[in-house]
């Protein structure tokens, strides 16, 4: 068996604080049932970077970073990976900037990234590239003489190419992509918009096979692979968690009230500024809650070098201290916003103690919150899950209160029903959910990948 190689943008070294994200868990638990190396960024600027990597073992995964150059990190992260794809990813060309350079910056990281991948690895390893930091990565790795199958995961959607077009070089990505022997996708959508791409970029018969897409003469195995969660793991930790002090602290802080929970981090594509509106159309809606439940929203800040994300910050301030101001009783908070960020297993805990979970983003590749929710949930008396019908999860968990974020009057409808809902209806929607989470879990996302970049099975063919 070759080895494996994972490569993404940040490496989530061990004894790492806060909460993981869904890239994070998800390569950690192929690193740890198989075994190989993470290579990504240090998380370190220098003018001048060292091009020695930093190595460290654990748990049997070599964990390989590199520091990056401040003068093309800017215009790598911040610049093409944040102002050009992360908007049009998420449908919002009226945020999408472009800027040669900056393209040329997230070129030469890629190509930087992947001279480590080559001098730490074999020609013959097996690569799986995460994310849309990375995707020029095949193309270097091939340059470095990288003979090995090569895989690449998309955590975030594939905007259709009416959106993508707004990008001048939607064609090189297009052809990048290529440059993978399979690229997986997070739902049916994502893949078929990934499939007008080339449609567009090379024709109708680049597409005439369901489960590869042909470009430049090459075939390139094409799949969905939602990516999933341990459902046991998260289930004990939030059991556990019941008797941590930060957990304690939160439920003692209600004070019996109902407890409505919402954990995203700090980005305008969670959909957080429509969800503190809807909170507020359900309170003048629902006077007979006031005073009855109090909404805690956890946002960690991210990315607040960007512009766009520091106004969402303030938006939310503003909202929330409207609301408060409005609505707060001397033992009342309607609504408590914090900024801050916590260790998985304390969110873990939050999730188990919520009445009601809202995860409403306006455009979302997948949401493992949603997932740790119902696994977190009590089964004799779970909560009730308010989800976006934006947001990958809603595929699987159609049992939940599904909604359109952008329609707050729908949203606020939905989190008075949440509340509402009885007993044993909350038990037998909880229990199918649950049965989705366990056909899906993370072990099987990652070994499905795997063994379908090892075998090659999607060039075989597929129905047309």
């Amino acid at each position: 068996m070759n080895r494996l190689i994972v490569v993404s943008n940040r490496v989530r070294l061990p004894q790492t604080s806060g909460a993981p994200g869904g890239l994070s868990v998800g390569v950690l638990a192929a690193l740890r049932q198989r075994g190989g190396t993470w290579v990504g960024w240090s998380g370190t600027l220098a003018d001048e970077p060292s091009s020695s990597p930093h190595i460290s073992e654990d748990g049997g995964i070599r964990y390989v970073t590199v520091d990056l150059p401040r003068a093309e990190f800017e215009g790598y992260y911040s610049g093409f990976c944040n102002g050009s794809l992360w908007p049009l990813c998420h449908y919002f060309p009226g945020r999408f900037r472009y800027d040669p350079a900056e393209y040329e910056a997230y070129n030469a990281i890629n190509r930087r990234f992947a001279s480590v991948v080559a001098h730490k690895g074999n020609a013959s390893d097996q690569v799986w590239v995460h994310d849309y930091q990375l995707i020029p990565m095949a193309r270097y790795l091939r340059a470095e003489g990288i003979k090995g199958p090569l895989g690449f995961f998309l955590h975030i959607p594939f905007p259709h190419v009416e959106v993508l077009r707004v990008l001048p070089v939607y064609a090189e990505l297009v052809r990048d992509l290529a440059q993978y022997d399979l690229v997986g996708f997070q739902t049916e959508q994502d893949l078929m918009a990934f499939r007008s791409a080339v449609r567009d970029v090379c024709g109708e018969e680049a597409v005439a096979v369901k489960s590869y897409v042909t470009v430049d003469g090459r075939k390139v195995g094409v799949g969905v692979f939602p990516i999933g969660i341990d459902v046991e793991s998260v289930a004990a930790q939030a059991a556990a968690a019941q008797a941590d002090d930060q957990v304690r602290r939160l439920v003692a802080g209600v004070l019996g009230r109902r407890l409505l929970l919402g954990v995203d981090r700090l980005d305008y594509s969670k959909g957080l500024v429509e969800r503190f509106t809807a909170y507020r159309h359900f309170l003048e809606s629902s006077p007979e809650h006031l005073g009855r439940i109090t909404y805690i929203q956890i946002a960690p800040l991210g990315r607040m070098n960007v512009a766009a994300y520091s106004e969402i910050r303030d938006a939310l301030e503003q909202a929330a201290g409207q609301t408060n101001g409005q609505y707060a009783d001397t033992d009342w908070t309607p609504i408590r916003y914090l900024n801050k960020d916590f260790p998985h297993h304390v969110l873990l805990g939050f999730l188990r103690c919520a009445d009601v979970c809202a995860v409403t983003p306006v455009r979302d590749g997948m949401n493992l919150v949603a997932k740790e929710f119902v696994a977190a949930q009590d089964p004799e008396n779970p909560g009730v899950l308010v989800l976006s019908n934006m947001a990958g999860a809603a595929r699987e968990l159609t049992d939940a209160l599904l909604v359109n974020p952008y329609d707050e009057h729908a949203v606020a409808a939905a989190l008075r029903e949440a509340l509402e809902l009885p007993l044993a209806d909350r038990r037998a929607c909880h229990a199918k959910m649950l049965a989705a989470l366990k056909r899906n879990t993370i072990r099987h996302w990652h070994e499905s990948f795997l063994a379908s970049l090892r075998s090659g099975r999607h060039l075989d063919g597929g129905s047309r």
